[in-house]
Parts: C-alpha cells; structure tokens; sequence
C-alpha cells in the first residue's frame, strides 16, 4: 500500500518520468475505444504547474495541481496500470487534499468522466462530490478546447472535495 508518506513533491528527475506514467494509464481509455486521447504532457510542461506530486521510486503515479479560484484545482491524476489497486491514487489524493490545506484553499476541484468507473465513482468513494458551484475560473477550464475535446467521450462532471472534510 501506498501512502501518504510515500508522496513527495516532484523533482526534475521525476517530472522525466511522469509522460511514461501518462502514456500507460490512458492506455485503459483506449481499451474502453477512446483512441484520440491528446499526448502526455512533455516534462518542461509539467514543470510549470503549481504543484506536482509523485508516489513511488521509479515513479508510479503523479498528481498535477493547479491554483484556481484561490482554491487548488487537480488538473490530472495518473497510476500507472501495474500500481493500480495498491492505494497510490488514494495516496495521492490524501497528499493533494492535504497540500491544498496548507496553501489555505477552501476546496480542490476537479474535471471527469461521469461515467467511467475509475474516474467520478472513485473519487465520490473518496469524499469529491458532483457539483455546480463553478467559479470563474473553474468555469473557463470546464468550457475550454480541451475539456470540450474530451467530452466527446462521455460526460464530464466537475467534482469537489472540501479540504477539512475527514472523507
């Protein structure tokens, strides 16, 4: 199991491995027929998000974190097929939650699939609620390219999760 204590903030050497992290799992979105997925995010990319967390060495997941609406907006979570089921995401989750606390934000928000079953039904079994109450900036990502690209896919939902919820 993975843990909390097992999730650091990423360093150069492991933003390199992030794409290869990326590339894998979306390898489960083409099983399900999603074949057009846009390509990993190069490292340099990665780089400039607010935050980046890493589980494991090598790595086998990573979380990437923007600041949006004054609250942290999880822009992407990613586990490696061979880590999946050992706790990382949750891991991940719980470091994610628990660094947005720190920064003083209210909430981390997030975009999904509705339907996928790694996707909003995992996040709604750790403590993230559908929700409407879309700030400014949290709108503007809803209704970007790229959400509208990936919505081609199925329906998106976005998702909170209030940072002094126990969940």
């Amino acid at each position: 199991m993975c843990g909390v204590a097992d999730v650091r903030v990423a360093e150069a050497s492991d933003l390199r491995e992030v794409p290869a992290v990326e590339d894998a799992a979306d390898e489960l979105f083409r099983d399900r027929g999603v074949l057009d997925l846009p390509p990993a995010a190069p490292a340099a990319a990665r780089a400039e998000a607010w935050r980046v967390l890493v589980a494991g060495r090598p790595v086998q997941g990573f979380a990437v974190l923007e600041r949006v609406d004054g609250d942290v907006h999880l822009e992407q979570l990613s586990v490696h097929p061979a880590a999946m089921r050992r706790g990382t995401g949750a891991a991940l989750l719980r470091a994610s939650v628990s660094l947005a606390r720190v920064a003083g934000a209210r909430r981390v928000s997030l975009l999904t699939y509705a339907d996928v079953p790694w996707n909003a039904p995992w996040y709604a079994r750790h403590g993230w609620r559908v929700t409407d109450d879309l700030g400014p900036g949290l709108r503007a990502l809803a209704g970007s390219a790229v959400e509208r690209d990936l919505a081609r896919h199925g329906r998106r939902v976005a998702m909170v999760r209030p940072v002094h919820d126990p969940g």
